[in-house]
């Protein structure tokens, strides 16, 4: 039977490693994405809808939408504009299967000296510090449908609801808490992506639902800025488009997934590394669709130059309705 060290073992820094040159800089708050630094505009007509929605009395906002729709881009630069910009009255969370109540609200952590103590985590700390400071403090929940929520959430379910602000209640530990009034919640959610078949009612009907859908004229400037000429964005978009009308929702994607497309190589290997397998993930109880998905693309965009010729051509205004192609 193997058996532990009682040496201590030393701990490995990214320098240690070598790695530096391979990780972008890090940001002052922990968790939070680089690209969470700058604010919304308060012109922008998102940040207005998040405002709105908080006026009419709802505890937070759920972006909601398929992947690479920008979700969690402006859930975590909203934060950031409601914040005042203080990256110190918001914290940024990932919601993942594993995910726990003593993860998110209190739990027991062990001490050096042996045994364990009672800690606050994200949801009491965030309480404490607003209550302290009395500003506007903001926690973005990223994945939130990734698990069981209303279990992570616990007890403090109910007092999300902004008619219960402020009234003290007991976590199972014993301790007191109240969720002020001035701690915002905002949230991202992808409806295909579960770890429960569905969310809590009680837990959703606390919140505003923001739809995030793919944008094409987004998907546009994106190419545009990274130099590609109009008749190749005019191909690509093409492409976008029909994807966005398969009737099997699974098969929508957003604009966000070619957002690194620097050239005519980096396209091709969007397609190769990754498109390619979450359009044949999503059809993988329909291989004809994913034929026609595939032959759309070769067609519109391009070939990957290792992939010899020969794939079903389909009629370039098919709408992947699940038809078969009419011949060219």
């Amino acid at each position: 039977m193997n058996k532990r060290s009682s040496v201590p073992l030393r701990s490995l820094s990214v320098a240690d490693l070598g790695l530096s040159e391979y990780l972008p800089a890090t940001s002052v708050n922990a968790g939070v994405p680089e690209f969470s630094l700058e604010p919304l505009d308060e012109s922008d007509p998102i940040l207005g809808q998040i405002r709105s929605a908080l006026r009419d009395g709802f505890a937070g906002v759920i972006f909601v939408g398929p992947p690479g729709t920008s979700k969690s881009w402006y859930a975590a630069k909203a934060a950031m504009a409601i914040a005042e910009g203080d990256r110190e009255r918001f914290r940024f969370v990932q919601f993942h299967p594993s995910f726990q109540y003593e993860d998110f609200v209190e739990g027991y952590v062990p001490l050096a000296a042996g045994g364990f103590e009672l800690v606050p985590k994200h949801l009491l700390s965030i309480c404490e510090d607003a209550a302290f400071s009395g500003k506007v403090h903001v926690l973005v929940i990223d994945e939130i449908s990734r698990c069981d929520a209303a279990r992570v959430f616990g007890e403090a379910l109910t007092y999300l609801e902004t008619s219960k602000r402020g009234l003290r209640f007991f976590l199972s530990s014993g301790t007191e808490m109240s969720i002020p009034p001035n701690v915002v919640i905002l949230a991202t959610m992808n409806p295909w992506d579960r770890g429960v078949d569905d969310m809590d009612m009680a837990l959703e009907r606390r919140f505003a639902h923001i739809e995030m859908s793919p944008s094409s004229d987004i998907l546009r400037q994106f190419l545009e800025r990274n130099g590609f000429p109009a008749e190749r964005v005019q191909g690509i978009v093409r492409f976008f488009d029909a994807a966005q009308k398969a009737q099997n929702p699974l098969c929508h994607i957003g604009h966000a997934y070619f957002v690194n497309v620097k050239d005519e190589n980096s396209l091709l290997r969007l397609w190769d590394m990754q498109l390619r397998h979450h359009f044949a993930r999503a059809c993988r109880h329909d291989p004809d669709e994913f034929k026609r998905i595939e032959s759309i693309w070769f067609q519109l965009v391009g070939r990957p130059s290792a992939n010899p010729p020969g794939a079903e051509e389909v009629a370039v205004g098919d709408n992947l309705t699940g038809e078969q192609p009419q011949p060219r």
